[in-house]
């Protein structure tokens, strides 16, 4: 197991409350948080596990950690490793904690096993990079990692990578594949893999939308049988994200349409200013709202302040209006 560093602010890692699978435990609003690094760059323990217990005092049902809003791409293993013990720490067992695994096989069971040590209660699988094996070649991937991890997996699809229906209905079989984030936005695609899995008996598999701003696209997600998503917002507006999030559970579209007009849809037209601002310009705000995460890292590039600053209005412009 991952050395234990009092410094750090990590103790002994807690057994998971509860006997509840994993899979039962992921109903409500999904905390990502961004990973803190110090002036210098590296991993930041303390100014993450600040960043960390300020948000579970506000209750997610579930951390994240070093996904894609956490930088998982730009982590070593050994911080890796450091991040998702620190985060396990945090949550003392209250609500599980998934981290990211990624690349091809090989490596991809390497930071598995790493969280495992770490204390994970599961991982979110970001696609393999740099090869196309098709169909068969993404199946037999996500089936080694699952023969390779005593861990449940949450498959996600983005960027180059799409499964077909019949894929996920096959990963739905093995047992530790609980669900699948999407976050190509492909409403059709998304509709067939659920009837798949449907029809292939699993109704316990989860579906979670993984959309960059997922709030903005959460109702029509829902409407095809995608009833969980996540949050980035919540990183630094959680009043807002736990707004949305209790006027999506009571279906009260009068605030769920005041929080698309007046926050969601300018905020996302925001993000598309720059590239990359789905981590950077969350990571800024986060810091702008008091929590010390340090900046992000290449090939991510920090937001314009003026942007920061547009965000920062249209957070205080919300709130005026839910008040």
């Amino acid at each position: 197991m991952y050395a234990v560093r009092e410094s750090e602010g990590i103790g002994p890692v807690p057994a998971p409350a509860g006997n509840s699978p994993l899979a039962d435990r992921l109903d409500g609003l999904l905390f990502f948080p961004v990973t803190a690094f110090d002036r210098d760059g590296g991993f930041d323990p303390g100014g993450y596990r600040h960043h960390l217990e300020a948000r579970l005092a506000d209750g997610p049902a579930a951390v994240f950690a070093a996904c894609g809003t956490g930088e998982f791409p730009a982590l070593a293993p050994a911080e890796y490793e450091r991040c998702v013990a620190v985060a396990v720490a945090a949550a003392a067992g209250r609500v599980p904690v998934i981290s990211g695994t990624g690349y091809g096989t090989a490596l991809a069971r390497e930071y598995a096993a790493a969280a495992e040590r770490a204390g994970a209660d599961g991982l979110l699988v970001l696609p393999p990079e740099g090869v196309d094996g098709g169909q068969e070649g993404l199946a037999r991937h996500y089936e080694a990692l699952a023969a390779g991890t005593g861990l449940d997996l949450i498959l996600y699809q983005r960027g180059h990578l799409a499964f077909e229906p019949a894929t996920v209905a096959r990963l739905a079989e093995v047992p530790t594949v609980i669900g699948l984030k999407d976050g190509r936005g492909d409403l059709d695609l998304m509709l067939r893999i659920v009837s798949a899995v449907r029809t292939a008996d699993r109704p316990d598999f989860r579906f979670f939308n993984g959309m960059p701003t997922a709030e903005m696209t959460q109702l029509a997600y829902r409407a095809i049988g995608v009833p969980l998503y996540s949050s980035a917002i919540f990183c630094f507006a959680p009043d807002l994200a736990l707004a949305f999030h209790r006027a999506f559970d009571k279906e009260d579209t009068a605030t769920l349409a005041t929080l698309v007009d007046v926050f969601l849809r300018p905020y996302v037209e925001l993000r598309r200013r720059r590239p990359g601002y789905a981590v950077s310009l969350v990571k800024a705000a986060t810091r702008a709202a008091g929590h010390p995460v340090g900046t992000v890292r290449a090939p991510l590039a920090e937001p314009e302040p003026e942007h920061v600053r547009a965000l920062r209005d249209l957070v205080d412009r919300a709130r005026e209006v839910l008040a």
